[in-house]
């Protein structure tokens, strides 16, 4: 990782966590504050209603009684006894959604108050006997004072608890413009770390851009001096294999001119030396015939090291014929049999070499390790190159486990090569080997039915 790349983390990473940080927090802050109100809205409409149902309960519980004491219907005591009970119920429920116990106290006791009044005035109107007393109890003022207090505790309570729902609704509306303010500074803050980011990745891409052109064109040149370095190898080689092949022939001539004629010379002078000589003793003609022999093994021997060195039958009798003759003798000194599928190319002289040469190489390698029972040679005519194949049904070997020792192989690959061609090796253990080699034409010639 370059300093530019820790420069843009450094700058644009700090942003961002930031503002994550921000809004995380401004957000939390919010919503506390929002839970916050909305249970104390709750509470206040909470106990808004219950207060409201305290009043509509003393309403209904003061008319039910009074219609009772008035007709003395007893159906009038069901209204009564049910708002009894919700105004109890509702006092409870003032009791825990309301804040201000002292207004709650007040109010409960005015409430027992009334409710104990309009106890005692039922009770009176059931005893007959004292029928004048629950009249004179409904004649006094004291019920609408305590019906007037219940009135004016449960206003204050009201507009306490309005008061609170606008505290809590304000608390809502100033947590939500917090949030916004908080939400709007976080983005800001995101948008300036994602601009420093865009900007710094920018600048690393444009330096990745020229690095990358440096790097293809250095690439562009290395390839280019390897391509001229491999031109030159191949080329120095290419030389140095005309070179050796000249030296071969120029020292098949010089065995050929100036061996071959000593051993011509001394083989003549062995003849008249035994024409000279005769009648011969058994020892010497034994001595001159022995010398005979070895002359003519040395004039044998000279033969197929200038063969080896140049063949001549490739300069005489041409590819086809050396090739034949080269597996023939192959076969005659390996006992393997050969079979040869040879055809005529057109090829150039060096690129004949080339073949015979591979041909040559490949008989070798068969001879030394493969121990085959059948060997194919072919060469075979297309219309646009010449295929040259030397088969096996040998022991084969692991073409991947080849190492840099197997000279034979790379000479013959690079042979190829130099004139043009390509070279493959098949093989596997107990499979046989197939070398194949495809050479241009030198010309283009008539195509070969296939």
């Amino acid at each position: 990782m370059n300093w530019a790349r820790l420069r843009t983390i450094a700058v644009s990473l700090p942003l961002a966590l930031l503002a994550v940080l921000v809004l995380v927090g401004v957000n939390e802050m919010g919503y506390k504050r929002s839970a916050e109100a909305v249970e104390a809205l709750g509470r206040s409409h909470t106990a808004r209603a219950s207060l409201d149902q305290v009043l509509q309960g003393m309403l209904n519980a003061e008319t039910g009684l009074r219609g009772y004491l008035l007709t003395g219907d007893k159906s009038y005591l069901r209204p009564y006894e049910q708002a009894v009970s919700t105004i109890n119920a509702s006092v409870r429920t003032l009791q825990g959604s309301y804040v201000g116990q002292k207004d709650l106290a007040e109010l409960s006791q005015l409430i027992e108050r009334k409710l104990s009044e309009m106890e005692l005035t039922l009770k009176l109107r059931d005893q007959d006997q004292e029928a004048e007393a629950w009249r004179f109890v409904l004649s006094t003022d004291a019920g609408r004072e305590d019906m007037d207090a219940i009135r004016g505790v449960a206003t204050r309570m009201l507009e306490r608890s309005t008061q609170q729902t606008m505290h809590s609704t304000e608390e809502i509306l100033h947590s939500l413009t917090l949030s916004r303010m908080g939400i709007a500074t976080a983005a800001a803050v995101g948008l300036l770390a994602f601009y420093l980011y865009l900007r710094n990745s920018r600048a690393l891409r444009e330096a990745d851009e020229r690095e990358q052109r440096v790097l293809a064109r250095e690439r562009d040149r290395l390839e280019q001096l390897v391509r001229e370095r491999t031109a030159s190898l191949s080329e120095l080689a290419h030389h140095l294999q005309q070179v050796r092949e000249e030296e071969r022939a120029h020292l098949a001539r010089e065995l050929h001119d100036e061996l071959g004629a000593l051993l011509t010379a001394a083989k003549l002078d062995v003849a008249r030396l035994k024409a000279r000589l005769e009648p011969l003793t058994p020892e010497s003609a034994e001595r001159l015939q022995h010398l005979v022999d070895t002359l003519n093994s040395g004039i044998a021997l000279k033969r197929r090291i200038i063969e080896d060195l140049r063949p001549s039958s490739l300069s005489n009798l041409g590819l086809t014929a050396s090739l034949e003759i080269l597996a023939r003798e192959f076969s005659e000194r390996s006992g393997i049999p050969v079979q040869a599928r040879l055809e005529q190319v057109q090829l150039s002289e060096s690129a004949q070499l080339t073949v015979y040469r591979l041909v040559q190489e490949a008989l070798t390698n068969i001879g030394k390790y493969a121990n085959p029972a059948h060997v194919l040679v072919s060469v075979e005519n297309y219309a646009n190159h010449v295929s040259v194949q030397v088969r096996d049904d040998g022991a084969g070997f692991d073409t991947a486990a080849v190492g840099a020792e197997a000279h034979g192989l790379r000479g013959m690959r690079h042979r190829v090569e130099t004139e043009g061609g390509r070279l493959t090796v098949s093989s596997a253990p107990g499979e046989g080997t197939l070398v194949s080699a495809v050479l241009p034409h030198v010309a283009p010639i008539p195509a070969k039915a296939s």
